[in-house]
């Protein structure tokens, strides 16, 4: 099957792609057989951007040579995808129509879908993919990234170096005229003779440089207006930018000595003072390192000096450092330079030619034409009084220890070199801690006032040392320091002595030992090796073992036990000469102290405080032996008696068990109910703890039944009680004997009958209401008197056994009249 299509080319591009479509359409067309020949006329397509219209217009038509009808039908970019309703197709004539505008930069190309179906069975019969490409105006002028630039711009930068870069891009397209442009300095702001800006250009960026000398003195900023235009056929655009540059000062004006101020003298030996302030000129910028001073001082070998800069004057202050001599320089000749903190450049224009770099004249710091100017100056050094010193400032002696008092040791020498001031002088002894030497103020002889002792704690590796003054008659007097230093030879002056006194040995079936160790404060050959011997009954008990050395063993034989021995022990030093000692050993246990010594201490603790309480107990015993004497040479007083009772009464006593649960017969006769009886009743089985004195006033329920009389009557009975109750106590009485009928007892009789009877009253009227019909009375919490702290761990406590007895009831029958009373009370069934 041949098919043939016809292409109406506007150039290359759009020829290619219509032969891509026929060789397309030739191989759709070879792959159906049941087809029928035919030719399809296809248009090539462009759209321009941005065209104004009239809208609709039409962009082509689509020719088929056909024996049947065909419809169309357009899908794609730019009709049902972005950008949507720019173009349509007539689905029977197959025009393609524009509808509204195309932006170039967001959619270069339109790729569409073209189909042609049967209108009788409306089948696609071809389907081809089909570009429409939008051509490109030139609507987009370049734009410079960022808009405006700044730097800055050291004033000793050479010609020909790079200043700066600038950046544009132009949004139309690259490969047209449109897309392209070009940089172009406008202007440069100010104008002066000492350079010129120039550029060049590398694709999107821009170069800037410069010809000639840059001159902060001239101009500190330049403004560069930068211009970018592009190459559009019809119309070119174009934007501009601002580079600002920034001139810093460099040195290219070298500082001067203008001149000085100061006294420029000096006092010897003067030190840490000012002399002379050097002022200068510099027409660089003030405060810029190109103008701050840097000072060099020259001709000073022995560091006499320093200068400094001033940071707020840009002044060098010349300063002495080391004190100077006068009898060995009257003056000394200095000279001082100066530079700037930063190196010196120079650049003058000698030729601004038309073509390529210009000719300049440039100048470094360290050229031959760079040479540094020298400021001189005479410091002069005054006169003072010098003091005298010593010939020899450390004088060392040598010297046996023990050495007799008023021994001549040496002479102090001292000389005065200042003529004018005089030259005498004296001696004066410094530091000397034990006062061993005396020095003669006129001649300078060195005594001994005291016996020396090189074992003293004040000598140090064997020397001691003495500090001496020498001073002259001047006003003020001046003084020299010096030393002596006195070597002490060692006598032998010193027996070895125990390190330790007290020493333990462990308790075996064996032999055991322990050490035993001996200082000597002497040197050698007057101390160690030491000689040991054990001196009284040791034999078959105790031995040294070996009995030379500085340390030995004291060994404890078989025949001796536990407890505490003192051993005599001879120790003598290599010149024999030693003392004997007393060594205290202690054997014990290991196994149940590891510390004798702890052990021990602690019995002894005990001991001595044993002693302290028997001692005390002693006095103790004194002291109640004369207060017995003394009662008993008092007269005797008369118990007074309470009642026609015998003298019998029951203790009180504050106990914390519940009260009683027993029954008080509804009647109680007055006989029945005795003092007694109130007594032990009360404290047990009284509601809110109510007893027998005054307290029982407050209750609630006492108040409720007796009347203000009553409560006055039993007020002072109560009172009277408590009085004859503190008699008792503190004339002997027996508590639990009998006692004869008082004299007084008649005065208060009377009285404690009627009080009893209104106790009885008040009484039986509170038991009866607390004893409720199937009610028990109540338990009360106990009181709470003291806290005895955290039990004591850690104690045995002896077991202690208490027979147990068994209650039986016929105890009751044995017990005195007053006891049978309160059973009756309490058990009437026991005792029936």
């Amino acid at each position: 099957m041949d098919h043939s299509c016809l292409f109406t080319a506007t150039n290359m591009k759009t020829w290619t792609f219509m032969l891509i479509l026929t060789l397309c359409v030739v191989a759709v067309s070879a792959h159906s057989k049941t087809r029928q020949k035919r030719t399809w006329i296809i248009d090539s397509f462009t759209l321009e951007e941005e065209s104004p219209g009239p809208f609709p217009y039409a962009l082509g038509k689509i020719h088929v040579d056909k024996k049947y009808l065909v419809n169309f039908v357009l899908s794609g970019n730019g009709v049902d995808l972005q950008p949507k309703g720019v173009l349509s197709i007539n689905k029977k004539t197959g025009e393609i129509l524009v509808h509204k505008k195309v932006d170039h930069e967001t959619f270069p190309v339109l790729r569409l879908k073209f189909e042609a179906k049967n209108a009788s069975n409306d089948k696609v019969d071809t389907r081809l993919g089909v570009e429409v490409k939008v051509q490109d105006i030139n609507d987009h002028a370049p734009v410079f990234k960022p808009l405006n630039y700044e730097t800055t711009l050291n004033e000793s930068v050479p010609q020909g170096k790079l200043v700066m870069t600038v950046f544009a891009s132009d949004d139309d397209d690259a490969l047209t005229p449109n897309g392209t442009f070009e940089f172009r300095l406008v202007s440069s702001t100010p104008k002066t003779d000492n350079l010129e800006f120039y550029m060049t250009q590398n694709e999107n960026t821009g170069n800037i440089y410069f010809k000639g000398c840059l001159d902060y003195e001239k101009a500190q900023k330049y403004t560069l207006l930068i211009e970018a235009k592009d190459n559009g056929d019809k119309v070119q655009l174009s934007s501009t930018s601002t580079v600002v540059l920034n001139i810093i000062d460099h040195n290219n004006h070298l500082p001067e000595i203008t001149g000085h101020t100061g006294p420029g003298k000096i006092k010897e030996r003067e030190s840490g003072v000012d002399i002379l302030r050097f002022q200068v000129t510099d027409k660089d910028s003030r405060g810029s390192p190109a103008w701050k001073a840097k000072f060099t001082l020259h001709g000073d070998p022995e560091n006499n000096f320093k200068i400094q800069t001033d940071p707020k004057t840009n002044e060098g202050v010349l300063t002495v450092v080391k004190g100077m001599d006068y009898e060995e320089q009257t003056s000394r000749n200095v000279s001082i330079s100066v530079k700037n903190e930063v190196p010196y450049f120079f650049c003058k224009v000698k030729n601004p030619t038309s073509q390529g770099l210009w000719e300049v004249e440039t100048l470094a710091e360290g050229s031959s034409t760079d040479a540094t100017k020298l400021y001189p100056v005479t410091i002069a050094v005054e006169d003072i009084n010098d003091p005298p010193e010593f010939v020899h400032p450390v004088k060392e002696i040598m010297i046996m220890e023990n050495t007799k008092v008023g021994t001549l040791l040496d002479t102090l020498t001292a000389r005065d070199s200042d003529k004018s001031f005089g030259s005498s002088f004296h001696f004066i002894k410094g530091e000397d801690k034990e006062n061993w030497v005396t020095i003669d103020p006129k001649t300078g002889q060195i005594s001994v006032a005291k016996v020396m002792d090189r074992e003293s704690p004040f000598v140090k590796d064997s020397t001691y040392k003495v500090t001496v003054y020498v001073a002259d008659n001047a006003e003020p007097p001046l003084t020299g320091t010096g030393m002596v230093i006195i070597h002490l030879g060692d006598q032998n002056d010193n027996v070895p002595l125990l390190e330790v006194d007290r020493v333990n040995v462990c308790l075996s079936d064996k032999e055991t030992m322990t050490n035993i160790t001996a200082l000597d404060l002497d040197l050698p050959p007057y101390s160690a090796p030491f000689h040991y011997e054990l001196l009284g009954d040791v034999k078959g008990k105790w031995r040294i073992e070996p009995n030379h050395g500085t340390t030995v063993n004291l060994i404890r034989e078989t025949t001796v036990y536990s407890g505490h021995y003192e051993v005599q022990v001879k120790i003598s030093d290599s010149q024999n000469f030693g003392l004997v000692q007393n060594l205290s050993v202690t054997v014990c246990d290991c196994s149940i102290s590891l510390n004798c010594h702890v052990s021990r201490s602690m019995s002894a603790q005990t001991s001595v405080s044993a002693i302290g309480v028997i001692i005390f107990a002693l006095l103790l015993l004194l002291v109640f032996i004369l207060m017995a004497l003394l009662i008993s040479c008092k007269e005797k007083k008369a118990m007074i008696p309470t009642d026609d009772a015998p003298d019998w009464y029951l203790i009180n006593s504050n106990i914390e068990t519940p009260g009683t649960d027993c029954k008080i017969p509804a009647k109680i006769t007055q006989t029945d109910m005795s003092e007694t009886t109130v007594k032990a009743f009360s404290p047990l089985g009284a509601p809110n703890g109510i007893s027998t004195q005054e307290p029982l006033l407050n209750n609630g329920f006492h108040q409720s039944f007796a009347s203000s009389a009553e409560q006055q009557m039993i007020r002072r009975s109560l009172r009277r009680s408590s009085t004859r109750r503190s008699y008792r106590q503190g004339s002997n009485y027996d508590m639990m004997g009998s006692g004869s009928m008082s004299r007084n007892h008649s005065i208060y009789h009377s009285d404690d009958l009627h009080m009893r009877q209104i106790l009885l009253i008040q009484l039986e009227k509170r038991l009866l209401q607390l004893q409720s019909p199937q009610e028990e009375l109540g338990d009360y919490e106990p009181h709470f008197y003291a806290d005895e702290g955290e039990p004591e761990t850690g104690q045995n406590l002896d077991t202690i056994s208490v027979a147990e007895l068994d209650f039986h009831p016929d105890i009751l029958t044995h017990l005195d009249f007053q006891f049978n009373k309160l059973a009756a009370v309490c058990r009437p069934d026991l005792m029936s």
